[in-house]
């Protein structure tokens, strides 16, 4: 059996979701099971629930959080309250790696949780340690800390440049 991989999609530019969900799919119709969680998106965004309704797929999408609205635009109060969801989702990811619930696992924008001090690199990194050699794991966000770079097979980073003379 080959090792499967821990990659990191990260950058300041766009389409590290959509990368990941493309690899989602390949491993997918390759007959593999797939769970996405995905952090920091709020409710507003459900781009992905057509994945869901393609019976021929065996992709499950997970979301903790319970405002509309994306972590940042929300009041203190509401921050307190669905970090705390936010860590519900942490502890599943945990479960579905030490479980291996899956074949294939996407933690979407899992690294702006650091960004956003709802959880540390050592959280992390006790979930990744848990990940035996037959699942892949892709994780995205825009900053990936030193401290999770022992963990992490691959790394590719999307970037946005801005060209003179537009």
């Amino acid at each position: 059996m080959e090792k499967e991989l821990t990659e990191v999609y990260c950058g300041n530019g766009v389409g590290k979701t959509t990368l990941a969900i493309g690899q989602s799919l390949k491993a997918s119709m390759q007959g593999k099971s797939v769970i996405i969680i995905q952090f920091l998106k709020g409710k507003e965004k459900r781009e992905l629930d057509f994945l869901e309704d393609m019976d021929s797929l065996d992709i499950k999408i997970f979301r903790f959080e319970k405002f509309e609205t994306c972590y940042e635009n929300l009041t203190d109060q509401e921050k307190d309250e669905e970090k705390r969801n936010i860590i519900n989702g942490l502890n599943f990811a945990r479960k579905v790696i030490a479980t291996q619930e899956c074949d294939f696992l996407i933690l979407d924008e899992i690294l702006g949780l650091l960004d956003n001090g709802i959880t540390t690199a050592d959280v992390i990194t006790d979930i990744l340690k848990l990940k035996d050699e037959s699942m892949r794991i892709i994780m995205t966000g825009r900053k990936l800390p030193r401290e999770l770079l022992p963990y992490v097979d691959s790394i590719t980073t999307l970037t946005t440049e801005e060209t003179a003379g537009k």
